[in-house]
């Protein structure tokens, strides 16, 4: 979805150290993101990520 809405893509999701996935994406303004999932997280009712 980032890369049709003009986004490069640096580095496609891979299985990560710590269990889940990382990938990296550079928007068209140049700047950096990296995407992550853990298949443990837990989110609130707000699908906000519950940091414990």
């Amino acid at each position: 979805m980032a890369e049709k809405a003009g986004a490069k893509i640096v580095k496609q999701p891979q299985e990560v150290f710590w269990g889940g996935y990382s990938g990296y994406f550079q928007d068209p303004n140049g700047f950096y993101w990296e995407v992550a999932y853990g298949e443990n997280w837990e989110f609130d009712e707000n699908d906000m990520l519950i940091m414990k």
